[in-house]
Formats: C-alpha cells, structure tokens, sequence
C-alpha cells in the first residue's frame, strides 16, 4: 500500500470520511474507506436515541435516505474508530487530467502531453447534486484537432471556466456543463471546486459515552434515569446518584436483591411486601415526579448524560482543601471562591479530570444546508446497518452549573410564565423542576427567531459557556479551539473540555481549578463585554466572530442562539443580583 502522507486521527475524523475529496501530495484523491478500523465499544441504545435526534430535521423533511424508519427498527449500528497503522484507503479524483505546463486536458496519465510534458494534475472541480451524487466534469474536445485545454479566470467560479482548442483557438464549451441532470431525476448538477463546503459537508454529533459498561448497569441498580434526574434537581449534593437518601423504587429493589443471588419468585415476594410496608417510594415522593412525560423523558435523559460524565470522578469547588489549614490558599478557597462563584450566579462548579466524550461522524450531506432541500447520505455498512466513524476521548472538562432561583427569576422577568414558581420562591428544587416543566429549548436548526422560555433559556447557557470558554483560553494556557462546549440547558448547565484535538494543555483546567478559578470569572465578570464591532453588532444578533462566536467544531450549535444581552444587556443575567 503507498503512503501518501500521515494526519493525525482527530483530523481525519473530519477530513478523510467516505467520499470525501481530500489534497495529498499536490493531487487529488477520494476516500474509499477506513482500512480496517477498530470497534469502540459504546451503549448502543444511547447511540440510536442520539442519532434519531439529530436526524430529525432531515427526517421530518422525508430527506433522512430512510434512516429514521430503519432505526425505528431497529437498524444494527457500529462505532469504528481510525486504526492508525492501516490508515485510509483514497483513489484519484476526478479523472480529468491536466497538464500543469500548457493546461490541455488530457486521456490518460500513462501518455504524454502534446507539449511535450508528463506533469499530469487534475481539474479541481467536480459536479453535485442534493441527494448526494457526484460527477466528474465532460470536456467537450475540439472535433478537428482532438485537443483542448483549460482557461481558468481569477475567480473560483465554474462558470467563468472557458475551454479552447490549443491549436485552431476555437472555444469549445463554457462552463462545466450547465444544465447536466442528475440521474436522480430531481434536478441538475452543479458545479464547484471539490473541496468547498457545498461539494461535502461532514454530519456528526457528540455526546457522552460511558467509560466502562458496569458505570450504566451502577446507574441501573442505583435507581435508573428517575434517580439520576432526582440526583441533578436536588443540586448535586450527593456525590453519586445511589447515595441520594431515598427509599428504593420497587425495580430497584427487585434489581438489586437478584442481583445478591435471590431467586427471582422470592425477590418479588419481598418486594411485594416492602411496597405494603411502606418502604417503597411512591409516584409523586419527589418534585421530579410531577413533571410531563415528554418533559420528564428529555429532562431523565439529560441527567443520565451528566450522572455518566461524572461516574469516574468529579471534584467541586467545595471540596477544596490546601494542605496547611488557614493559609492564604485555604481562605481562598473558603471565602474567596464562593463569593465570586454567587456574583457569576453559579450554583455549582465540578472539576472532572476523566470526562468521557465521544465525536461520531454519521454521514454527509451536499448542496444547501438546509435539511428541507438537501439529502442526509449516511455511512452505511457492507452487511447491513450503519456505521458511525468516531473518537473517543477521556479529557478534563468543567461541568458549570448555574443558580436556578436567579435563572427563574430572570426569565419571569423576560416576561415568560413558569408552572409552579414566583418571584417570592426561593426553593432551588422547586425552580429546577419549573423549568424543566416549562422551558423547552429549541433545536440547534430552529429558527432563532422564536421568542420563548426554552429559547431564552439556550440563548442564556450558550452565551455564557461562550465566554466562559474564552476567559477558560487565557488562563489555562490552551488554544481556544481547542476547548469545545456540551451544553445541558434544561439543566442549567454546560460543560468545557479540552477536545482531543489541536495543542491543549493536559492539566490546564486542573491548575486553574485549584489556583486561580476566582481571578478566571472575575474577568469572566468585569473583562471588557462590548463588542470591537458594536453598535452594528448589538443592532444585529448581539454576537459575532469578534466578542463571542467560537470556531467550528468547538460549538456544537453552529454559533447559533447567541446574545450578550441575555448576560450584560438591561436585565441581563450577570446584572440582576449581583
């Protein structure tokens, strides 16, 4: 196998996928697969339940290729990651050849020019279509001579491309052949240069896989989805969901005593009778209980997320401790950290040195980005099912959650109504479970128009980790495209990691963590909050590319659900308070 060149993994994870055109070595070739790639062992159920989600937009559109409906199926799905020894395999593509001396194009690479060269390349443009086809352009070659070569303006575009006899300079096409129809039937190609966003656009999403498998079944005996959501409303006060002091559910219960080695006929008799003592919860024993079934299903499966992110390890700021009681580090952490944590209106802020991320490429769309009016191309495998091409990664992350009695009251005072709170309330499990009942934020596709309670909401997270992410770069010393957001907006929060991609420093959020978190969102706090470009950008969106926009793929919501104003505007987060 020839070498071509070397990336590495987190690279290729979105550079070399199926069917994309890549640069190697001055030619250019398409990915024809992953050689022999390695199995990542993921909760399969998660998986299916995540890429449906994301899927949705294509799917309501009926452009997903049938992908909805198989997974409802139950479609076989596997998560492969890069075998770096065995690399990707590529071809070359298009095969137009031309001549990098005279630029006649030319029928094969085995023969030579008529200028007399052997210094064949390729023309950098190939046709597209919506549905996911590609097509190498048709040179029309003059009758006469049998010859023709390229004249190429200063502009990208295709349609300013001339083609001309070199001999008799007669022109033979302009353009790359307008109007060509797609075998799909649904329209034609068009025509760009092969690298450009419109020719590929990679799908992937992100999300939170369990380290080890026995980290699900602890949540399962523990309680399940119910007391993982009943661990986060109660504020994380608890290290781990199962030391919540609650009586068991009855499965539960029956879970645990099978798996001590019970018969099952006598698990249930006892069961049975711990329910008719009274040693049993009950609906309705915990606020959570009081929650929608749509709202509770979302709000069970975001607490799971965070209850995995957190299975290996996680250090609050509470527990901080310096190593020589009342020295100046000790105060710090004791009087210091608190007080600046209340001004940022942080209820919580975790330290988690094994966070458990895993990026997963699901397929790949052409033409516009627009799900109604482009088609979702899935990786799909050889014998059935799909294929996801990931990376997982165990990096130090920040989980930041913020205060929800001043989050209710904000939103109250944006004008939203929420189920069961007031102003007057000051019970942060009851604001918890408010919002989660009341506030559904929107998709990262929808329009950023809507003017609801769950949008605020996002636009208030996601702002928030923006910033935070760009004071996070400079004081931990990591480039800040190398640090990416998870957002969990129903509840409250969002976490930062170092990606697994780019230079980031190992170590960086722990040092900030246990030195200088105070002096971090103090500058989070009191750093500059105007925009370089206001007041154009204050009368636009409120965000840009100069005071909060992130680079892709650090911002999982395409910079999308963005205002300053929601933290420094009149009213703003950051003003009331404090």
């Amino acid at each position: 196998m020839t070498i071509l060149g070397s990336r590495s993994g987190s690279q290729i994870l979105r550079t070399f996928l199926p069917e994309q055109t890549v640069d190697l070595r001055g030619d250019i070739y398409r990915v024809t697969e992953w050689s022999a790639p390695t199995s990542i062992e993921v909760d399969t159920d998660r998986v299916r339940r995540s890429l449906r989600h994301e899927i949705a937009a294509w799917t309501a559109n009926a452009k997903d290729s049938g992908v909805g409906t198989e997974l409802h199926r139950g479609a076989s799905i596997e998560v492969v990651a890069l075998d770096e020894r065995r690399g990707v395999t590529v071809e070359r593509y298009p095969e137009v050849w031309l001549c990098r001396a005279c630029k006649r194009i030319g029928t094969s690479l085995k023969r030579q020019c008529k200028c007399g060269q052997r210094r064949w390349g390729q023309l950098h443009f190939v046709g597209f279509h919506d549905c996911g086809r590609m097509e190498v352009p048709w040179i029309r070659r003059c009758p006469k001579h049998d010859d023709v070569k390229v004249v190429i303006p200063k502009s990208a575009k295709a349609t300013d491309i001339t083609f001309v006899c070199p001999e008799c300079h007669i022109k033979t096409m302009n353009g790359l052949g307008f109007n060509r129809k797609c075998p799909c039937g649904n329209g034609t190609f068009k025509w760009n240069v092969h690298k450009a966003r419109t020719v590929y656009t990679p799908r992937g999403m992100v999300l939170i896989n369990p380290p080890r498998p026995e980290h699900r079944e602890n949540l399962q005996l523990a309680g399940g989805a119910r007391k993982a959501l009943a661990w986060v409303v109660d504020g994380l006060t608890a290290q781990r969901p199962a030391d919540v002091a609650a009586k068991p559910t009855k499965d539960e219960m029956l879970a645990q005593l099978i798996k001590g080695g019970i018969n099952e006929a006598y698990a249930n008799a006892m069961a049975d009778a711990a329910e008719r003592d009274g040693q049993l919860t009950k609906p309705g024993d915990h606020p959570v209980d009081s929650l929608s079934g749509v709202r509770r299903e979302e709000a069970e499966r975001a607490a799971v997320d965070i209850a995995m992110a957190l299975a290996e390890n996680r250090q609050p700021t509470t527990s901080l401790r310096s190593a020589t009681p009342g020295d100046q580090l000790d105060r710090r952490y004791r009087e210091v950290y608190p007080t600046v944590l209340a001004r940022a209106g942080i209820d919580g802020l975790d330290l988690v040195d094994q966070f458990p991320v895993l990026t997963a490429m699901y397929g790949f769309t052409r033409g516009d980005d627009d799900p109604a009016r482009c088609t979702l191309v899935p990786f799909r495998r050889r014998g059935g099912g799909y294929r996801l091409y990931g990376n997982l990664a165990k990096t130090e992350a920040y989980l930041v959650r913020l205060d929800p009695v001043r989050v209710a009251n904000w939103l109250i005072g944006r004008g939203h109504a929420l189920t069961g709170w007031s102003t007057s309330d000051t019970d942060p499990v009851v604001a918890r479970v408010a919002i989660l009942e009341s506030a559904t934020p929107p998709d990262k596709k929808d329009s950023q128009s809507t003017d609801s309670s769950g949008a605020d909401l996002l636009r208030l997270i996601h702002t928030y980790a923006h910033r935070f992410i760009r004071q996070t770069a400079a004081f931990s010393g990591i480039e800040r495209d190398a640090l990416s957001e998870y957002l969990v907006p129903g509840h409250l929060g969002f976490f930062v990691y170092a990606a697994a991609r780019g230079d980031f420093v190992l170590g960086g959020l722990q040092a900030v963590f246990e030195s200088n978190l105070d002096d971090l969102l103090t500058a989070f706090l009191d750093a500059e909050h105007r925009c370089p470009l206001d007041p154009g950008c204050s009368r636009g969106s409120g965000a840009c590319s100069a005071c909060v926009h992130l680079g892709e793929p650090s911002c999982r919501f395409f910079n999308r659900f963005l205002n300053r104003d929601t933290l420094f505007g009149p009213g703003g987060y950051l003003r009331i308070g404090s």
